[in-house]
């Protein structure tokens, strides 16, 4: 039968229980002072003679009269949690580290030029829609995609200014040109797009306008089937204004319909026509011509997609001719279909005036 180490004889006397009856070594107590009175005769034992050392170390959480005796060098290396007068050095170093300005003023984006526009700066869409690129909103969907460059910096915020005397401005890597506004009135014939490209092949209004320099484009439409004066430049931020409905630009139009109308069908159509669950502007309407299938004058302040046409079809009476005959304050009835003209100085100062 294996017999079990004799583990008592090297254990309680050293480190647990000394006998009661065993004097303490005088040295030993005045060596550390932090051991309560009437502990062990560790003095005895040669590994236990470190023992002051462990009496500096303020972690050791010895009895209370010991801890009292070294108030200076213990406070000093630990400082007390309820003691809030002690910290003076961290709460000086914490406003140094707030980082609130900072977030404050996030930095511009590439390309951004300053917040105050300085002189002869002006906003990135209206340049490009004065130089022919596009109307002002198709040029505000050209900067969103990150086809416009300023200084060699590719540009996609809105807000974004230049000057277009001083500044390098490309879309598509080709700089624009500050072309001269260029203001022509068409008598658009039937059988033509008022657009610039057709995917479908048909002819646009621009095979009309051969031997013009520069880039032009419609302001507004006019149906394949209609016919009238259409206004075509290169002057985007112009053409913006035009075609918005918010500055309601008065169109009149001359419209042939299948037989006549009741007096209370033209009131409706006058007074803001339900059409497609969408009620429309007010507009006005007069017989320009009497007969079986009269001619009316149409005078509309919005322009739908083919709204005469839809609004006389709704009552019953489609339309047969649509020709537009006047484009705000612009009208000409000696312009011939196809045929077309430049504005005179005159003209060009009474559509920039709406």
């Amino acid at each position: 039968m294996r017999k079990p180490a004799p583990k008592g004889p090297r254990t309680a006397p050293t480190t647990r229980k000394p006998a009661a009856g065993r004097p303490a070594a005088g040295p030993a107590r005045t060596a550390a002072p932090a051991r309560p009175a009437g502990g062990p005769a560790r003095a005895s034992t040669p590994v236990r003679t470190s023992a002051p050392a462990r009496t500096t170390t303020p972690a050791r959480p010895a009895g209370g009269p010991a801890r009292t005796s070294r108030p200076a060098s213990s406070a000093s290396a630990r400082p007390a949690s309820g003691t809030p007068g002690r910290r003076p050095a961290i709460d000086k170093t914490r406003p140094a580290a707030k980082p609130a300005p900072r977030k404050a003023a996030p930095p511009r984006p590439a390309g951004a030029p300053a917040r105050k526009p300085q002189a002869g700066q002006d906003r990135l869409q209206k340049i490009l829609a004065a130089a022919g690129v596009d109307s002002r909103r198709a040029c505000e969907q050209i900067i969103l995609d990150g086809r416009v460059q300023v200084n060699g910096r590719t540009v996609t915020e809105l807000g974004t200014r230049a000057d277009p005397r001083r500044d390098e401005i490309t879309v598509d890597l080709q700089p624009i040109e500050r072309e001269a506004p260029v203001y022509i009135l068409m008598n658009k014939p039937k059988g033509y797009v008022t657009t610039v490209k057709d995917d479908q092949g048909r002819p646009t209004v621009m095979a009309l306008l051969k031997g013009v320099p520069g880039r032009l484009y419609p302001v507004g439409r006019l149906d394949f089937n209609s016919e009238g004066l259409l206004l075509m430049t290169n002057d985007g931020a112009l053409a913006q204004v035009l075609m918005g409905p918010e500055h309601e630009i008065p169109k009149v139009y001359l419209v042939k319909v299948h037989r006549n109308l009741r007096p209370e069908l033209m009131k409706e159509l006058q007074e803001g026509f339900l059409l497609s669950g969408r009620r429309l502007k007010p507009c006005h309407i007069e017989i320009a011509e009497k007969g079986d299938n009269p001619w009316l004058k149409v005078t509309l302040t919005e322009g739908k997609n083919q709204q005469i046409r839809r609004m006389f079809a709704a009552v019953g009476h489609p339309v047969s001719k649509l020709r537009r005959v006047q484009f705000g304050p612009l009208a000409d009835p000696l312009l011939k279909p196809g045929a077309w003209r430049f504005l005179n100085p005159q003209e060009i100062a009474a559509i920039k005036s709406l």
